[in-house]
């Protein structure tokens, strides 16, 4: 097997290989600096701070890389990178912020003056339910929601859902750009892409490099790699089995609700049938009745030409004098 050119930025080692080290920090805040330009942020300088309060568990650990740190202004960064979809992840966004604001507290007189916050998510999946939009970045503060206005401006949340970037290399046209190209698509070069030159993509693919990485941190890799790859194949597996058994579920129904409209259609066609069949009998009765109108008048008529008077065609015909009376005027 070919060793692989850089290693895999989704896994735990080059997650933190790339972003987390002292001596790569630049890379983390030219990074930032492309992600939150729209927000008037610019940071020169950060510091890495212990981030063991987040992660609760030791699964949360395995499918959640973290780093947490603080600029020169003392505004707090929790940056972190998700494997799996969580069914309350936005309520673990809110609950990560709660750590950076607690942290802020003074004792005695304070005016309870933050620093900015900002929970930033590189996501290995898409998060919104609705993604006909295909959105790749979203920030969120939080909002006045009659005035549109927002409410709090230091609380940021920023979500990154990757699946959802789709630019190829000639397509590239910022550094923002390129740092999403390079995240996603880094552990799948076989080369230095042409149009990815700028000195601080030169370190990254210093950093990231495969053989340049001593033999110990190749065993740390590679056991993080199969820990993604394991994870990878678990979550594929479970789509697909969940994908065929909602196909399954979908074509019962579906074959339920097609017998179910035959079932009404062959209704309709007998009902249609019946009133077909109602309509020719009613129509039959009523040509019978006229044929027997008709025949009847035809006899009444002969035995008037005969001679006989009204009173006899009434006693031959058991009817009354008057009726007879009424046929032969019609006639």
């Amino acid at each position: 097997m070919n060793e692989p050119l850089f290693i895999n930025p989704f896994t735990d080692f080059g997650f933190k290989k790339i972003f987390g080290e002292e001596q790569n920090k630049d890379l983390l805040i030219d990074f930032l600096n492309e992600l939150l330009a729209t927000q008037n942020q610019h940071i020169s300088d950060l510091v890495f701070k212990k981030n063991d309060r987040l992660g609760s568990d030791d699964l949360d650990r395995k499918v959640v890389f973290d780093l947490y740190c603080e600029n020169e202004e003392g505004e707090k960064f929790t940056v972190e990178l998700q494997k799996a979809k969580q069914a309350f992840f936005k309520d673990r966004m809110l609950y990560y912020s709660s750590f950076s604001v607690q942290e802020q507290g003074q004792k005695g007189d304070w005016d309870y003056q933050l620093k900015a916050i900002y929970v930033i998510a590189i996501l290995d999946f898409i998060m919104d339910e609705d993604n006909n939009d295909k959105i790749v970045v979203s920030k969120n503060k939080m909002m006045d929601i009659e005035r549109y206005k927002v409410f709090y401006d230091k609380l940021t949340f920023v979500t990154l859902q990757m699946p959802n970037f789709s630019k190829k290399e000639h397509e590239l046209e910022s550094n923002f750009d390129k740092w999403l190209y390079v995240i996603k698509n880094l552990h799948k070069l076989d080369h230095i892409p042409e149009r990815i030159q700028e000195r601080v993509f030169q370190k990254l693919f210093k950093v990231a490099s495969y053989t340049a990485l001593s033999k110990e941190e190749k065993a740390k890799y590679e056991d993080s790699l199969k820990y993604y790859n394991d994870l990878k194949n678990s979550l594929d597996t479970a789509q697909q089995e969940g994908y065929q058994e909602a196909r399954a579920e979908y074509e019962a129904k579906l074959e339920e609700e097609q017998k179910r409209t035959e079932q009404e259609k062959q209704r309709a066609e007998q009902e249609k049938q019946r009133a077909e069949q109602e309509r020719t009998l009613k129509e039959e009765a009523l040509a019978t009745l006229e044929n027997e109108r008709k025949t009847f008048v035809q006899s009444v008529l002969n035995m008037h030409n005969l001679g006989l008077d009204k009173a006899q065609i009434a006693q031959i015909t058991n009817r009354s004098i008057a009726e007879i009376e009424v046929l032969l005027e019609k006639e």
